[in-house]
């Protein structure tokens, strides 16, 4: 759930709840769609959207919303339970597993509530698929399996294919990441349900 905390011109605060009663620090979609609602409310293509300390820059195109998310970090490759991963730092904590997405239902929740990381973690199952390409599910942290995450992507796209552009497919659809200078940015649609 998006809660909208305060909104000025065309920057706005909001609050990310988990159906578990958790708060997340950042989600890409959310941000995402708060971005798209703000800019029809505030009549302008740019806006701004804090979550917690993290302040997200968005550009409205069209029907696709590009975030500047802020800088990612990926550590170095470690072991759990058998299970390989990449700790990726993106407002919010994840890892990235590199194999078959079909994984995720075993491998999620094994990582997600490891001691490892105290307050939890999104788990990421992906396989590179080749030319900038990759394939994902997620496991969310107080959430279970979902269908995306813009946060999951940046991760995915940070951990797998490093500097440059991605394009992160996942169930519920595909979105583009662009890692520069160790900055993320994500383009994905956002679109009023009527």
């Amino acid at each position: 759930m998006l809660e909208v905390v305060a909104v000025d011109g065309a920057a706005a605060e909001v609050a990310i709840w988990n159906p578990d009663g958790s708060r997340a620090e950042l989600s890409g979609n959310g941000t995402r769609i708060a971005a798209r609602w703000l800019a029809e409310r505030a009549g302008t293509n740019e806006v701004r959207i804090r979550v917690g300390e993290r302040v997200t820059r968005a550009l409205i195109k069209g029907g696709l919303v590009e975030q500047e998310l802020g800088p990612v970090e990926v550590g170095p490759a470690e072991r759990l339970q058998g299970i390989e991963f990449v700790p990726v730092t993106v407002g919010n904590p994840h890892a990235v597993v590199e194999g078959d997405p079909a994984e995720i239902e075993r491998v999620g929740p094994l990582l997600e509530a490891n001691p490892r990381f105290p307050g939890r973690t999104n788990v990421q199952v992906a396989r590179h698929e080749g030319h900038g390409r990759i394939t994902a599910r997620i496991w969310e942290r107080g959430v279970g399996e979902t269908s995306s995450s813009g946060t999951s992507a940046v991760a995915v796209a940070a951990a797998l294919g490093g500097e440059g552009e991605t394009e992160v497919s996942f169930p519920g659809g595909v979105v583009r990441v662009r890692i520069e200078n160790g900055e993320a940015y994500l383009t994905g649609p956002a679109e009023r349900l009527e």
